[in-house]
Parts: C-alpha cells; structure tokens; sequence
C-alpha cells in the first residue's frame, strides 16, 4: 500500500458540484508532487457547513484502488 498526503480547501457551493454529480472526481496535487483523483463521494464524510479544508492523507492499494481518505491532525 501507498500513503499520499495533500491539503484541500474547497468552499461548500463548489463541493455541491460534486455532490449533485457535476463531477465525480477529485483531482488534487500531493505533496511529492504527484496528481491524485479519487471519488468526491469520499469527501461527504469531511463536508462542513464552510465546506472541506485541512491536511488529508489518502491510502491506495497496491493496483491503485482506495483504501482509506483521512484528515490529519
């Protein structure tokens, strides 16, 4: 398994986009540099009334399938 680490922020308006199905995916850039995408539906967890922001690590399988989205700290 593979741990990545970013920092997100998106306001509550644009994270609807993603909830009503305008996206399906999350694109965001790591901190090694690497770009990620993954399902926005694992961001509903994290969703607050000002929207989504803190440092979040995301864990893959070996062949690239998520395993665990969790904020740090």
């Amino acid at each position: 398994m593979r741990r990545f680490y970013f920092r997100l922020q998106i306001s509550a308006d644009d994270y609807l986009r993603y909830y009503r199905g305008a996206a399906a995916n999350v694109v965001v850039r790591a901190s090694d540099g690497r770009n990620l995408s993954f399902p926005a539906s694992s961001l509903r967890r994290f969703v607050t009334q000002s929207g989504i922001a803190g440092d979040f690590c995301l864990t893959v399988s070996d062949d690239n399938r998520l395993v665990s989205l969790e904020r740090q700290g």
